[in-house]
């Protein structure tokens, strides 16, 4: 296991050859039409099938986690249809909101707003970069680099994309606040490799196991359990997506395949460099998190859709952080009632 300077050491652990999951059925009703993926196995569906959230036992690194196998959110679709416009394109009005003026992109889909749920917020998020798999020994795009640069950009002096998210209250009147760096940790958990077909399951043990590498728990916790590339983590990409996040039961944790895989239709390319989906994609879903940890909790709109969602793949354009220039998407601000890439 190859632990990035400046974070959690932890001891080496074997991995075992087979992962483990015994799957209620309410959660997987579709995994039983076809065949499991080689490292998983399912017990059959029982009578308790239609308990909600349905929850699976994995069996992993030698310990056993039980988790949440609630209906992923925060979907990000490949991006097969919406345009990228610049702040000059069509799209792009000049409006004053609260003090400032700001520029502001009307959303993808008719929205009436995000509505609160009564659930957890990340009032100080916390972000760990989970590199699962051996596979990760080599990094020729220099992905680790990039995601570590990103996280370590967000939340910290200076980023005014994140505060976007401030806007939003819990119960209590209480709202995400970031007094420095929202990276807490990067690992790469290289004790063997990823599989080649990690189902939602075997996403969510990983997730907690990464937790307990940190020793961390939580809604402010979202673990990013970034596979590697050749690997289909919950059938990306023929599955249409880029990227999804859900609540293990113990952590918020965030699907992020190897999107540079998908090409265009996740976003590389599509306003700098090879790299952009990494950061379009991972921004999209680290706001979502922020913003609705438990699904759905959190803030969504009347139809699901989240902070990013209605956003997606439409005005995308570089932002600067203290530790670079990276491709991003705008966010849903209520107060404006639109995209925004600032909330100044």
């Amino acid at each position: 296991m190859k632990e990035i300077p400046g974070t959690h050491p932890a001891p080496k652990r074997s991995r075992l050859a087979k992962v483990t999951a015994f799957v209620s059925a309410a959660a997987l009703a579709t995994a039983f039409a076809g065949a499991l993926p080689a490292h998983a196995q399912a017990a059959a569906p029982s009578a308790a099938s239609h308990a909600s959230p349905a929850t699976a036992t994995v069996r992993l690194d030698g310990r056993t986690y039980h988790v949440s196998l609630q209906k992923p959110t925060g979907i990000m679709p490949m991006n097969s249809s919406r345009s990228h416009e610049t702040m000059a394109g069509p799209h792009a009005s000049r409006v004053r909101h609260g003090s400032t003026d700001a520029t502001v992109y009307p959303p993808t889909t008719s929205t009436s707003g995000l509505n609160y749920g009564g659930g957890p917020l990340e009032l100080n998020p916390q972000i760990y970069l989970d590199f699962w798999g051996s596979q990760w020994d080599s990094d020729s795009n220099g992905v680790e680099s990039y995601m570590q640069n990103l996280f370590s950009g967000l939340g910290a002096s200076g980023d005014t994309w994140s505060t976007v998210t401030s806007q939003y209250t819990d119960g209590n009147g209480s709202s995400p606040s970031f007094g420095g760096a929202v990276l807490a940790g990067s690992w790469v958990d290289d004790s063997s490799a990823a599989p080649g077909s990690a189902s939602q399951a075997d996403l969510a043990a990983e997730a907690d196991n990464a937790a307990s590498h940190f020793g961390v728990s939580g809604p402010d916790v979202d673990v990013f359990v970034l596979s590697p590339s050749g690997t289909q983590p919950d059938n990306f990409p023929n599955a249409g997506f880029c990227a999804w996040h859900d609540w293990s039961g113990t952590v918020g944790y965030t699907n992020m395949p190897y999107v540079l895989d998908a090409g265009s239709s996740c976003g590389a390319n599509s306003v700098q460099n090879q790299l952009d989906g990494f950061s379009i994609v991972g921004g999209h879903e680290y706001a979502e998190a922020v913003t609705d940890p438990q699904p759905s909790s959190g803030y969504v709109d009347s139809n699901g859709e989240e902070i990013g969602d209605l956003c997606a793949w439409d005005n995308d354009q570089t932002v600067s952080f203290g530790t670079g220039t990276f491709a991003m998407q705008p966010l849903y601000s209520n107060s404006a009632g639109g995209c925004v890439f600032s909330s100044q």
